[in-house]
């Protein structure tokens, strides 16, 4: 059986330490940065043989102290890079100050100053690696898994450039890093396993990461200690491996120093004052330090960095435990390191440690422990290179089924349980950006997988901050996609649930429920929570569809259609057919006024400013002319606007509106206003017989024209109505009162109880919207693509006298032409449909990728967006979309499939015919 304290631990007598807080006393008994040598000169990490001593004790910069305890004597070694020239020096003047010396904040050190930038000054308050850093390497070194896989779409070029860095870095700094790449498995054992890597194989397939689906007899092969008995699949991603976070970040402080970089150290960050200009004075025992910008990288210490200058980041100390085992004379045996295992339904990830094995289990979010007195009393000060109590009770559920996955760690003697803090988020990915409200300051927090992220993050915000936009798309990592209603309390509840859903399985369409609701419901909660599945959207519960009496009303993820497919077909019909509505509640919503109002919004916008009454769809383009967000904009009153974004775009967009003007200086004053209005869509072909019922205003089609805005009173309640909907039907959105939702609502639905009103969702909405070809900013269009590609030359007016963000970069992009396009497709699939980012297939190669996708309530057929290159983007062309393991034929269409209503209607005034 697998025992705590095996021979080695009972047949050495365990010395006592001097008292805490004498200087040099040793921090652990055996370390990366701390070694006890005692009798018999065995650590835990491994036998060290007596003739390493005298290597050890030649590493430079080495700090011995010695205590004779009884008759043992230790010696504390404390290994490190003596400090450089530079360190020991101070400036006052940085262009980037970066608060906090774990992997992430060195790695971006070491991004901006190889790219040019100068005085970029690092300031940690005790040693580089101190806090998360430290704990994935206090006491076996090697332990941060590298991963060249990920569920996400653009995260993986993260983790790919973080593995190509890592591979090279050692020759570039002359600094070992330690690192191993024997490749990783992931291993099935059930069939909704195998369809998990098969849909995550297919949105792999247009990404430079190489990953292969294997068969048992590989796995078995590559990892020959494995119970074979319940595995059906192995995921396996070559490259893969672990690395010394101790050495990855010394080889990247070596190469920051190399390219002119402060890192200075001890330097604890007492104060940050924000000045009128925008820059920062970041006070230290020190001195101080005038910044351009500072860059919170400060790990589990990033709330009290926050704190500073009233923010609240929400971020959870989560702890995780890992065991190492002596050595296994099986492993031992091995002729080459084994791969990295991971047992999703296990939850644990297993790899080769010398001739042991470390192993290291994700426990349920009932059984997880969350570190929270240090939310509500902070870290506390002295904290850094220590680790929390074990438990191994907590954990031995996990043991168990790694015992029964590899039978050999049955026998073997566990001679290190580490319990160490990682620093959660919400959604477990990190808040990595500039923060919206305050200039200038800017984050990289909130890293469950640090090492991983750390070099691709560096590179990732360098780029950002060097040439004023993201290299590439990451809104799901906008630190900014949090907002006053994350609370505390919800914080760690989905730090929690997080936690236990390490492992999961990652469906399309999913939901989690920890924390919900928070404060930000609609006025509409009440009243619907009953009839329908809500979805969660920036802090809103919003409703994905509904259900009928009968109608299996649970949460059913799949991969193919579900219990919800029959009720939207449903929906479709209604707003087809009827007429529906929608709570949009969750949209962001800001007003603009002042002086220059349209003088901001000109520069800001590709699309021209709408006239007094009126709405348009416009875009914000990157100066390179991609597009940076879509809004709509409402001209009220003569220099008023009305801007409406999406739910998860809220604060991301706002941020850049109100960076823009201020280095503009426009006189404007921007109000956020979302939470205090709220959305009603009503959409169908009896919408204005019904809307006509509550309003004496004529809303006849020449009296309220499409894009159209007023405001008018719907029984008696005040409403600003605009003539748009996104499901390309006769509809309005109601703006009104957060508190007047349910009496509007109400009045509608008896209104339009002899028209068959009814409710419907966003999964029906997203159909209907794809069947008119509208696109969606994150799937068809975000910093990855330019307006031209997506297909929104309609929207982007080259010839307006304003230059816009990003006009000449798009003047370029079309003289120099196009190397792919947004097209349309159709397919014919069984009983699943694509959901977006699959590869698309042509000749026997993956060409390109869908952005979104759903199932064709009027042609039975599924329906896609794909970007396909130009020479393959013309009608008719036949291409293949991979689904689930298989390539299905699909065809290129003329968009839209079906006609909006104003297209319908403008036909049949020429004589034409309806394209229904």
């Amino acid at each position: 059986m697998l025992r705590s304290g095996g021979q080695w631990l009972r047949g050495l007598r365990l010395p006592r330490f001097p008292p805490r807080g004498t200087p040099g006393r040793p921090r652990s008994v055996c370390s990366r940065e701390g070694v006890r040598i005692s009798k018999g000169f065995r650590c835990q990490d491994s036998p060290i043989p007596i003739p390493l001593r005298s290597r050890l004790l030649a590493v430079s910069s080495v700090s011995i102290r010695r205590w004779s305890v009884g008759r043992q004597t230790q010696v504390y070694i404390r290994e490190g890079n003596p400090p450089s020239s530079a360190e020991t020096q101070w400036k006052d003047r940085a262009e980037t100050v970066i608060i906090g010396g774990g992997c992430v904040g060195v790695s971006l050190a070491y991004h901006l100053a190889k790219a040019g930038m100068k005085d970029v000054v690092l300031l940690e308050k005790s040693e580089l690696t101190a806090g998360s850093t430290w704990h994935a390497v206090r006491k076996t070194p090697q332990n941060c898994l590298t991963t060249y896989f990920h569920p996400g779409i653009n995260l993986k070029k993260i983790h790919y450039y973080s593995i190509k860095l890592y591979e090279k870095l050692e020759e570039e700094t002359g600094q070992a890093v330690g690192f191993h790449q024997p490749g990783s498995i992931r291993i099935a054992t059930t069939p909704v396993r195998v369809d998990e890597f098969k849909y995550q194989m297919t949105r792999t397939g247009w990404h430079a990461t190489e990953q292969y689906i294997i068969e048992p007899e590989k796995i078995q092969e590559m990892f020959p200690l494995l119970n074979m008995n319940k595995i059906l699949a192995g995921l396996y991603n070559p490259g893969d491996g672990h690395i010394d976070p101790y050495s990855l970040t010394m080889a990247l402080a070596a190469g920051a120093r190399k390219y002119g970089a402060l890192l200075k150290y001890p330097a604890l960050v007492t104060s940050l004052k924000p000045r009128s200009d925008g820059t920062w004075d970041v006070e230290t025992p020190q001195g101080s330090v005038r910044a351009n910008r500072i860059v919170n990288a400060a790990g589990f210490w990033a709330r009290e960095v926050g704190k500073m200058i009233g923010l609240e980041h929400p971020l959870i100390p989560v702890q995780h435990q890992y065991v190492v085992t002596s050595s296994i004379p099986e492993v031992k045996a091995l002729k080459r390191e084994l791969p990295v295992l991971r047992d999703l339904e296990g939850s644990f990830y297993l790899r080769q440690e010398r001739d042991g094995l470390l192993f290291g289990p994700y426990e349920s979010q009932e059984k997880m422990k969350v570190q929270d007195t240090w939310v509500t009393n902070g870290v506390p000060p002295g904290f850094g290179k220590e680790l929390f109590e074990s438990d191994l009770d907590r954990i031995m559920e996990h043991i168990e089924i790694a015992m029964e996955m590899v039978p050999v760690l049955k026998k073997a003697d566990i001679i290190n349980v580490v319990n160490g803090p990682i620093t959660y988020s919400p959604d477990i990915l990190p808040m990595v950006g500039p923060h919206q409200g305050v200039r200038n300051y800017w984050v990289a927090v909130g890293f469950g997988y640090g090492i991983i992220h750390a070099g691709g993050v560096g590179k990732y915000l360098s780029d950002w901050i060097l040439h004023g936009e993201p290299p590439f798309d990451l809104i799901e990592l906008d630190p900014n996609r949090y907002g006053k209603w994350t609370t505390t309390q919800y914080t760690e509840a989905k730090a929690r649930e997080s936690y236990g859903f390490n492992n999961i399985v990652g469906y399309p369409k999913e939901e989690r429920f920890a924390g919900r609701p928070t404060q930000r419901v609609s006025g509409l909660y009440k009243t619907l929570e009953s009839k329908c599945s809500m979805g969660f959207h920036a802090g809103w519960e919003q409703p994905h569809w509904f259900y009928k009496p009968g109608q299996d009303t649970g949460y059913r993820p799949s991969f193919r259609r579900t219990n919800w497919f029959e009720p939207v077909g449903s929906e479709y019909k209604q707003v087809m057919q009827r007429v529906g509505v929608i709570d949009l509640s969750p949209f962001g919503k800001f007003n603009i006024k002042g002086q220059d109002s349209i003088r901001l919004l000109d520069h800001l916008f590709a699309n021209v400013i709408p006239k007094v009454g009126f709405t348009n769809i416009s875009h914000m383009l990157t100066p390179k002319g991609r597009v940076y967000a879509e809004l709509t904009v409402s001209h009220q009153s003569p220099g008023e606007f009305l801007l409406v974004t999406g739910s998860g775009s809220e604060l991301h967009d706002l941020r850049w509106i109100e960076e823009e003007a201020v280095r503009g200086r426009y006189d404007v004053e921007i109000k956020n206003v979302t939470d205090e209005f709220g959305v009603l869509g009503v959409a169908g072909p009896h919408a204005r017989k019904v809307l006509q019922k509550l309003t004496s205003e004529d809303l006849s089609d020449d009296a309220f024209k499409f894009l159209q805005t007023k405001s008018l009173k719907f029984s008696n309640i005040p409403v600003t109505a605009i003539r748009i909907s996104y499901t390309g039907e006769l509809g309005w959105e109601l703006y009104h009162r957060r508190e007047d939702s349910a009496a509007l609502y109400d009045v509608i639905m008896n209104a339009g109880q002899e028209e068959g009103i009814d409710n419907f969702g966003t999964y029906a909405m997203n159909a209907l919207r794809l069947e008119k070809a509208f696109r969606a900013w994150g799937s068809e269009m975000n910093c990855d693509t330019n307006p031209l590609e997506a297909g929104l030359e309609y929207f982007v007016k080259l010839n307006k006298p304003a230059d816009f963000i990003g006009k000449q970069a798009l003047k370029q992009i079309r003289a120099k032409g196009l190397t792919r396009r947004l097209v349309c497709l159709t397919l014919a699939t069984d009983d699943v449909d694509p959901e977006g980012n699959e590869s698309v297939w042509w000749n026997g190669k993956v060409v390109g990728n869908t952005t979104s996708g759903s199932y064709s309530y009027s042609i039975q057929k599924s329906l896609a967006f794909a970007y396909v290159p130009i020479e393959l983007s013309q009608v008719g062309q036949q291409v293949e979309v991979e689904l689930l393991g298989r390539n299905y034929p699909a065809t290129i269409i003329q968009e839209p499939l079906v006609l909006t209503e104003q297209t319908r209607n403008q036909l049949q005034k020429n004589g034409g015919k309806d394209k229904m």
